[in-house]
């Protein structure tokens, strides 16, 4: 059987499975959160299908068109020990498509996000947004086109969606300018420790917010203070400069913010404002200075930069694998750091010349891994923020350390939790010392084994675990795969494409 036959099979099997659930192709599609077209194409049998979206399909049909085992959950079986070769495309952000999302709700005109990533992560805040009143729409190529209601029916939001992202925390930013009280749930997410939003809040005073934690939910009430303002984050975090933003983008006064994270999926929300007519000066430095607009109604375009962390996880795949391939359409900016360090550890790369991401803005090459031989690093292996080590790339920082001769310390400082994780990869046969919650001793070069491993309940060490595997000859099982839909679009099908071999199977 040729490809379109397996493919024309495929289709008439959903098509079947669809019909006899009484369900059109858009109501499909809706379910699915794509378009009629794309579930069209896929029935025709004239569309490549990811093991994701065949999982989605058969959750919506009830119905194993791709096996999933008895709790609903999907585990990866991977036959490790191969070599990687061949280009990869990086994707849009995850990051900067949440954060876009969430500033979305500052425009009552349409916004259009293009090549948005299909991931569980934007799922989850499409659905918080669609409960809340505006109106979503997937087009080809990804492109997401959101509409927002006259007024949003915030009593009408989906919580059960809403606790399962942190990115609803973003929220506060928009909303406090449009509505005067009003109920948020608590952020859920990775489980990385506890996080505090009190660096939000200090930072949503100035404008007159005043939130109180309730037993399930955030309740903020707005007492708008008006005029020029100053405000120094006590944090220089991601989403606290994000939402801090977004406020100021809806204040026809003047905000300077200090301290302000200049990260990418930062710079991508002050991109797309800019587009909608707000003035910020200061783009990529720690000092931003916005004057906002009291009202904003405009159509606008705008297309979210590549993911510098998924840049970082196909790094990290060419160099535990011993392998050689090409990143394409890589943001520099953010990993320029990283290829440094990994430079002084022995990494050989080539990178292309410059070129510009299609938002115009974002600086991209293309990085060619050659094979390498590495040692531990001389300092320690630590995150800061923007411009040092990203810290959603320490993880994989780490993995590779498993493959240098030597022994290299890792501190994760940021996050109470996320170092233990790395004593996961004991069980593929990794040397691996836990000083204390925060700091890891990594001895290397690892001599891989396969292992049998449930996801860590956190993005980046659940993709860590997963590269190890692809490194380890034999098969290997990693159990509930969640974390990584939350965060990466076609993973495994993107990494099959490389060379690797990773199924879907039953448990």
């Amino acid at each position: 059987m040729n490809g379109n036959d397996y493919l024309q099979k495929i289709g008439d099997l959903i098509a079947q499975n669809r019909q006899n659930r009484g369900m059109t192709q858009a109501q499909l599609a809706s379910a699915l959160g794509t378009s009629q077209s794309a579930v069209n194409r896929i029935e025709s049998g004239k569309q490549n299908i990811s093991l994701e979206m065949m999982a989605r399909i058969s959750e919506v049909l009830s119905h194993n068109i791709m096996t999933i085992n008895s709790t609903g959950k999907l585990n990866f079986k991977v036959s490790g020990g191969r070599k990687l070769s061949g280009e990869i495309r990086i994707k849009t952000s995850k990051n900067a498509a949440v954060g876009l999302l969430c500033a979305s709700l500052l425009n009552k005109g349409k916004t259009t996000l293009r090549r948005v990533a299909r991931i569980e992560e934007v799922y989850r805040i499409i659905e918080v947004l669609n409960s809340i009143g505006v109106k979503t729409r997937w087009m080809d190529n990804n492109d997401l086109e959101i509409t927002p209601p006259a007024r949003l029916k915030l009593e009408d939001m989906d919580i059960e969606a809403a606790k399962k992202t942190r990115t609803v925390l973003m929220f506060l930013g928009p909303l406090l300018h449009q509505y005067d009280d009003f109920n948020l749930p608590f952020a859920g997410g990775c489980s990385l420790g506890t996080r505090t939003v009190e660096p939000h809040l200090v930072g949503l005073a100035a404008f007159g917010m005043d939130v109180i934690a309730e037993t399930d939910h955030y309740h903020a009430t707005v007492n708008p203070v008006t005029g020029d303002r100053t405000i120094l984050l006590t944090e220089r975090g991601d989403t606290t400069t994000e939402n801090v933003i977004m406020a100021a983008a809806l204040s026809p006064d003047t905000t300077t913010i200090r301290n302000a994270s200049p990260n990418y999926m930062v710079q991508d929300v002050c991109f797309f404002l800019e587009k909608l007519g707000v003035k910020i000066e200061g783009i990529g430095t720690t000092t931003l200075k916005i004057t906002g607009k009291s009202r904003i109604q405009k159509n606008v375009e705008y297309f979210p930069s590549e993911d510098p962390i998924e840049a970082m996880s196909f790094i990290a795949a060419a160099v535990v694998t011993d392998s050689e391939i090409t990143i394409k359409r890589a943001p520099i900016e953010f990993l320029e750091i990283e290829l440094a360090t990994l430079a002084g550890m022995g990494l050989v790369y080539d990178l292309s010349e410059e070129y510009k991401a299609d938002n115009g803005q974002t600086r991209l090459v293309d990085i060619s891994i050659k094979q390498s031989k590495l040692k531990a690093a001389k300092d320690k292996l630590h995150a800061l923020p923007f411009p040092g080590i990203n810290m959603d790339n320490l993880p994989f920082m780490g993995l590779i350390a498993t493959v240098a001769e030597g022994r290299t310390l890792v501190h994760d400082w940021s996050y109470e939790n996320r170092a233990i994780y790395f004593t996961e990869l004991t069980k593929l046969n990794a040397n691996i010392e836990l000083m204390d919650p925060h700091r890891v001793y990594i001895t290397g070069p690892t001599k891989w084994k396969p292992a049998d491993v449930v996801s860590p309940p956190a993005l980046r060490p659940s993709v860590v675990v997963l590269l190890a595997m692809l490194a380890a000859p034999g098969e290997s099982i990693l159990r509930d795969i969640y974390s990584i839909n939350r965060g990466y679009e076609e993973l495994a099908e993107r990494l099959n494409g490389l060379g690797a071999k990773i199924e879907v199977v039953q448990a």
